[in-house]
């Protein structure tokens, strides 16, 4: 821990590291431009929920689709390289998506917006992880405090544009512009060299200074697999709360709460600005109290709140039931990748791929699922999802860290 701490890092590593918040902060704005449009798509396209949460799904089946190729891209082009390239196609498709006159159209956008976000996601967390390694030290919840900062101000872009109604195509192509140019300038300041540098660089520092890593203990086959298995559903519970906020929230506001368009908006800014605070400040707590108390009482916190919003409609209730949750959802992604890329018995990257793939199974899963019961109930019934999952990662926790001694 000493060592840790009083580690310096180099000026190309600062550089670094501010070059992979920039590409977390275009990757969380990007897509959040887009969400907030979303009622006015649905209403243009003339669809119920089910159909709404079919095509929305084809975000994450896109991503589920193509995830697995983006350890292949790292290997071979860079995770730089394979981040910015990721962002900018990104783009491409969320701007197809606005501009669909068609729910076909509208879908296979979203699926290739899915497909590049995937190896966006894979690429800056694997770039991360570099300059973490560089580091010596945990900042790899500041990265996703960043995507937060960037889905608020994409958010928030939105809609303000909603409210000067600004024609979508023109407020999503003028926000992909300017964050495409963004994590190009991004990209001049990543780290160069292979993806296994940082490990064999931090490793021979950690000789250096005496403070040789610690052998994990064995672990057999079963084990590894329970391991892995109970990290992808951790980082699952995670993007399931996620996309709550980010494909019903705004719905569920507006439509079964009456508020505003503008202040519907409010619900997803509430949960990913909570979310932020919570990754902000998750390194820190972490390091005091151990990933498994942190994860264990953001998911008390998550299940609570918005089990409470539900149960007790209110707008003002609902968005700080979006925002419990956002907050204590806030370090399960990043934890669950960390943890798998750490874990034994594994080729090098291989953890990070798996969990990274398989989580989206809950950005897949949840809009077709919340709709139908939607549709056969309530949107309110169907935002049972959140708590749920809270209790879910109750459950699982057990294998994250504890606090050390």
């Amino acid at each position: 821990m000493t060592v840790d701490v009083l580690r310096r890092a180099a000026p190309a590593d600062r550089r670094a590291r501010v070059a992979v918040a920039v590409l977390f902060f275009t990757n969380g704005a990007l897509f959040a431009n887009l969400l907030p449009r979303y009622p006015q798509i649905k209403a243009d396209l003339g669809i119920g929920n089910a159909a709404y949460g079919l095509a929305v799904a084809a975000f994450p089946a896109g991503a589920i689709a193509a995830g697995l190729a983006a350890g292949i891209l790292v290997r071979r082009f860079g995770s730089a390289q394979v981040a910015v390239g990721g962002t900018l196609l990104t783009g491409v498709g969320i701007l197809a998506a606005a501009l669909a006159e068609s729910v076909v159209v509208f879908a296979g956008a979203l699926f290739l917006a899915g497909a590049m976000d995937a190896f966006t996601d894979v690429a800056q967390n694997a770039h991360g992880l570099r300059v973490q390694r560089r580091y010596g030290r945990s900042i790899i919840n500041s990265f996703h405090a960043i995507w937060s900062i960037g889905a608020v101000t994409g958010g928030s872009m939105a809609a303000g544009a909603i409210a000067l109604g600004v024609p979508r195509g023109q407020h999503l192509f003028f926000s992909g512009v300017v964050f495409a140019v963004a994590a190009c300038v991004a990209l001049r300041f990543c780290l160069p060299g292979p993806e296994t540098e940082a490990t064999e660089a931090a490793e021979e520092e950690d000789a250096a200074d005496g403070a040789p890593r610690t052998a994990p203990a064995p672990a057999t086959g079963a084990r590894i697999r329970y391991v892995l298995a109970a990290l992808v559903l951790i980082a699952t519970a995670g993007t399931l709360v996620e996309d709550a906020g980010s494909s019903w929230a705004t719905l569920y506001l507006s439509d079964s709460l009456h508020a505003s368009v503008a202040l519907a908006a409010s619900g997803y800014v509430a949960l990913v600005g909570a979310q932020f605070v919570g990754r902000l400040i998750g390194d820190r707590l972490v390091d005091r109290f151990g990933q498994r108390a942190v994860a264990r009482s953001g998911a008390l916190i998550a299940a609570a709140g918005m089990g409470l919003a539900l149960a007790v409609p209110t707008v003002p209730g609902t968005v700080l039931g979006f925002a419990a949750a956002g907050f204590g959802v806030a370090t399960l992604v990043p934890a669950a990748m960390h943890e798998a890329d750490e874990l034994p018995g594994l080729k090098p990257g291989s953890g990070l791929t798996i969990v990274s793939w398989l989580m989206r199974l809950g950005f897949l899963l949840s809009p077709p699922v919340v709709g139908l019961v939607a549709d056969a109930t309530s949107l309110r019934v169907g935002l049972l999802v959140v708590p749920l999952a809270g209790l879910l990662v109750l459950l699982l926790a057990g294998v994250l860290q504890p606090r050390r001694r």
